[in-house]
C-alpha cells in the first residue's frame, strides 16, 4: 500500500485570472483570504464525473475571489491518495478537496487510511445531488434491465464492470447489485470513471454502475446504453431512462453527491468566504444549467451550508458503514 502513496504527481489545469502584478508585492501574511492561489484537489482522473464538477464550480470560485484556483488530479487508492494530501495540507484554505459518497463515507470504511473522512476535514458546501446509472456497452445484448440480469445469469462470472477502483460507488453498488440478482461477474478497477468509461465506449468492458454526469453524454451520444437509474425518480436530463423500481430492480438507489471540504483547523473566517463564493457559484444560472445537463440537481440553499454538509456526511456515515462492514467488502 505504501507504493501507492508515493511519488504520485497529478495533472494539473490552471484555471482563472492572476490578480495585478502589484498585488503580489503586498507580504501575504498583511492580505486578506485569499492572498494566493488556491488549489482544488481531485482525487480522481481527468475526464471524470468528479473532475468534470471541480472544473465547472472552480471557474465560479475563481472569479468571486478574484483570484487563481489550479485544479490538481492526484488519483489512486479509490481518493484516498488525495484524501490523505489535504488531510496534511497547511489550513489556510489554499488547500481543499472536492469529494463525494464514495471518497467521504465508503472509504472510511473499506481502508485503513492515515486520516479519518470526518474528524480530519472541515465541510464547505454540497454542490451536488446525483445519481447513478446503470449502464453497458453499446454491442451488449441487452436492451433492459431484466435483459441485462438474464444475460448476466447466461455467463456467470464473464462479464466485466467497470469501477474507479476498489471500494468505490460503483464497486459497492455492483456488489449490491450482484446480491439483489444473484448475478456473478468480474470488477476491473481503474484510476477514475473516467478512464473506465472510455474502455466501456470501446467495448473492452461489458458494464458500469456509474454517476450519470460521467455516463449521460455518451448515452445521449448513442456510444452506451443506459438500462436504469438507481433512483426512485427519473432524470430531468434523460426522461426515457427508466428508474431501477420501474425496470424490476426496486430499492437500488444509490445517491452520489458531492461536496468542498478544506482541511481541519481551517479559520472559521475562510470557510465562511470560500461557502459564500460557492453559494453564489451554484446560483449562477449557467453553472445550474451545466449541472443539469450532468444529471446533477443543486441542493436547496439551506443544504449548501458548513453545518448541512457536516450533518449530511455524519447520516450518510451511519447509514453506509454497516452495510459495506456486513457485506465484507474489501480492497482488491
Amino acid at each position: 500500500m505504501r507504493g501507492l502513496w508515493a511519488g504520485l504527481r497529478g495533472h494539473v489545469i490552471v484555471i482563472g485570472a492572476l490578480l495585478g502584478c502589484g498585488s503580489w508585492t503586498v507580504p501575504a501574511m498583511s492580505q486578506p483570504f485569499p492572498s494566493r492561489p488556491i488549489t482544488l484537489v481531485v482525487p480522481f482522473a481527468a475526464g471524470g464525473p468528479t473532475d468534470t464538477l471541480a472544473r465547472i464550480i472552480s471557474e465560479r470560485i475563481a472569479a468571486e475571489l478574484h483570484t487563481t484556483v489550479v485544479v490538481e488530479n492526484v488519483a489512486g487508492a479509490s481518493g484516498s491518495i488525495a484524501g490523505a494530501r489535504v488531510a496534511r495540507a497547511t489550513p489556510d484554505g489554499t488547500t481543499i478537496t472536492i469529494g463525494h459518497w464514495g471518497t467521504h463515507v465508503l472509504n472510511g470504511a473499506i481502508f485503513k487510511l492515515p486520516y479519518d473522512v470526518i474528524a480530519d476535514f472541515e465541510p464547505v458546501a454540497t454542490i451536488a445531488l446525483g445519481t447513478q446509472l446503470i449502464v453497458g456497452r453499446k454491442s451488449l445484448q441487452a436492451d433492459t434491465l431484466k435483459d441485462l440480469i438474464a444475460w448476466l445469469k447466461a455467463n456467470p462470472g464473464k462479464a466485466t464492470a467497470g469501477t474507479a477502483g476498489a471500494g468505490t460507488g460503483a464497486h459497492v453498488a455492483g456488489v449490491f447489485f450482484k446480491e439483489k440478482t444473484g448475478t456473478d461477474f468480474q470488477f476491473v478497477p481503474y484510476r477514475g470513471a473516467g478512464p473506465a468509461m472510455i474502455d466501456l465506449v470501446a467495448g473492452q468492458i461489458d458494464i458500469m454502475f456509474d454517476q450519470a454526469s460521467n455516463s449521460l453524454p455518451h448515452y445521449k451520444n448513442g456510444a452506451i446504453k443506459a438500462f436504469a437509474v438507481a433512483s426512485p425518480a427519473r432524470l430531468a436530463s434523460a426522461p426515457d431512462i427508466p428508474t431501477v423500481d420501474e425496470a424490476g430492480l426496486p430499492g437500488l438507489y444509490i445517491s452520489y453527491w458531492h461536496g468542498i471540504w478544506a482541511p481541519k483547523s481551517t479559520p472559521k473566517e475562510i470557510v465562511t468566504k470560500l461557502n459564500a463564493a460557492i453559494v453564489a457559484g451554484l446560483a449562477d444560472p449557467v453553472v445550474k444549467q451545466r449541472f443539469g445537463e450532468l444529471g446533477q440537481e443543486i441542493p436547496p440553499a439551506d443544504q449548501q451550508t458548513p453545518a448541512a454538509l457536516a450533518a449530511f456526511q455524519k447520516a450518510e456515515t451511519e447509514k453506509w458503514w454497516p452495510i459495506v462492514k456486513a457485506a465484507d467488502i474489501k480492497p482488491e
